[in-house]
């Protein structure tokens, strides 16, 4: 008996340093996402998910924030690891537009956002000018979609605090129930899958899209050459039959430049062998691959080194 009590013993000695070396290290990396109820915090549970599942050494912890505006300086100060932005801050940080210019590097391609307006389908409203001096919903305070939106408007010569009534949301998710009892006669977002526009569209007044007219497309990208056109395919959305094609930018997981080459990437090495895994616990993220990075990136030299390095053993860059 004591013989193999002190095998037990020794077993269990020799397994305890193996436990002991796998927690320390495991890496923790903060993501930075936005308000409830908007895309980014559900992308960001489906990103987490997909990367512990594929490299159990990455553990991600997703924190709520006010969504991009907030997010780029917290990844400048170093309080983010990782963070979503939509594209405009994005463009606007890099390029020093109304502030220094910043230091930010990508770590993927989320996904591509054509901006539009969601109505009621018994709205009269049917086009832009339609919705001139109302209330409309242009998304949660910081988020990136209400710059999207003020890029798009300005491009037509509207001024989205002059020439509308803007409602500025403290929760992402506060925009669909407005449209539903009337308060804003709009709902502004941009891409496929966006819960807001899931929510108008299943509701019981099913929803009409306003998107901008191909004369109108061609103006907007004219005067902002970020702003790029895209389409939301047909059947993103409840009801709707037919592509809805409208402008916008791509949206980014950045990476604070400090962040460890080798930890960048290994979760970029995650995020390609778990493409197909996070395509399907969130729509939108299909467009989440390493090959979208690439195309998507507005020079090579923004996205992480870390990244880089396994972006060229996969043959993607040189």
């Amino acid at each position: 008996m004591t013989s193999r009590r002190s095998l037990l013993n020794a077993s269990l000695l020799t397994l305890l340093p193996h436990f002991g070396v796998q927690a320390q290290t495991q890496t923790t990396v903060v993501l930075g996402t936005a308000t409830p109820g908007g895309g980014f915090p559900l992308y960001g549970a489906a990103f987490a998910q997909t990367i512990e599942e594929v490299d159990a050494t990455l553990h991600i912890q997703t924190r709520n924030t006010k969504g991009s505006t907030e997010n780029i300086p917290m990844i400048e100060a170093g309080q983010l690891d990782l963070a979503l932005v939509t594209g405009e801050p994005f463009y606007e940080a890099i390029n020093g537009i109304g502030r220094t210019p910043a230091k930010l590097t990508i770590l993927t391609a989320m996904y591509s956002s054509p901006g539009m307006f969601v109505t009621r389908a018994d709205s009269p409203a049917r086009h832009i000018e339609d919705l001139l001096g109302k209330p409309v919903a242009f998304g949660a305070k910081g988020s990136g979609l209400v710059i999207l939106a003020r890029y798009v408007l300005d491009g037509l010569g509207y001024d989205m605090d002059k020439d509308f009534k803007p409602v500025l949301l403290d929760r992402a998710g506060d925009g669909p129930a407005m449209v539903a009892d009337g308060r804003v006669a709009a709902l502004w977002g941009g891409g496929s899958g966006w819960p807001g526009f899931t929510a108008v569209a299943s509701s019981p007044t099913g929803a009409r899209f306003i998107v901008p007219d191909a004369a109108q497309i061609q103006r907007i990208v004219a005067k902002h050459t970020l702003l790029k056109p895209m389409s939301i395919p047909a059947r993103s959305y409840p009801g709707q039959e037919a592509a809805l094609p409208s402008v916008g930018a791509w949206s980014f997981v950045i990476a604070r430049p400090s962040l460890p080459d080798d930890v960048a990437y290994r979760l970029a090495r995650a995020l390609h062998k778990g493409e197909a895994a996070l395509g399907k616990r969130w729509p939108q993220a299909i467009e989440s691959t390493a090959s979208y990075t690439v195309a998507a990136a507005p020079r090579t030299d923004l996205i992480h080194p870390g990244v880089q390095r396994y972006l060229r053993e996969i043959g993607l860059l040189r």
